[in-house]
């Protein structure tokens, strides 16, 4: 898919991606902080996140194609560069979401008091288990705040060159009209 009603792909698949990654991330980080989001989100996050993941190489590919049909430059070449960079960020958004929800979803197997606790229920551990998955649940959360953060941070590097490439002489900085609508 190069070509969208007559337009190159890669500008309106880029929209996916830059609305789709940053609300994964958000949305990872509020169940990864807080269990009761996670479980209010459901399936919806890994599927989030999957979706994300596919639009990556979908708009990398498309974009690919529209750099062969335009004039290369060093700002359409660091665009390419960094555009390359996204897809392990939006594999970690994804493997980190499904993480948080296949947690989440056996916290909510037991009891409803367990999955706040992170207790399964009729386990005479409680105590130990509930210390166990403590320290998961902070590896899982911190993992989650460093890759969403991450992937966010690279969504603004590729779309700020992207902008700067397809837009560095494709203006005046002077008003070429008046604006008042005459």
């Amino acid at each position: 898919m190069n070509l969208i009603n007559g337009l190159p792909a890669h500008v309106l698949l880029v929209h996916v991606v830059v609305v789709l990654v940053p609300l994964t991330a958000l949305a990872l980080v509020a169940s990864a902080l807080w269990p009761p989001a996670a479980r209010r989100l459901g399936v919806l996050l890994p599927l989030l996140a999957f979706v994300s993941l596919a639009s990556v190489p979908l708009t990398t590919h498309a974009g690919e194609w529209l750099e062969a049909h335009v004039e290369s430059n060093a700002l359409v070449r660091r665009h390419t560069e960094l555009g390359d960079g996204l897809l392990p960020w939006a594999l970690g958004l994804f493997v980190l979401a499904a993480v948080v929800w296949w947690t989440g979803r056996r916290a909510g197997a037991g009891s409803p008091g367990a999955a706040s606790a992170g207790v399964v229920e009729g386990d005479g551990a409680g105590t130990a288990t509930r210390w166990a998955a403590a320290p998961v649940r902070i590896v899982v959360a911190v993992l989650s705040l460093a890759v969403a953060v991450g992937a966010v941070v690279d969504v603004y590097r590729i779309g700020d060159s992207g902008a700067k490439a397809a837009w560095h002489d494709g203006f005046s900085k002077s008003a070429s009209r008046s604006g008042d609508g005459d």
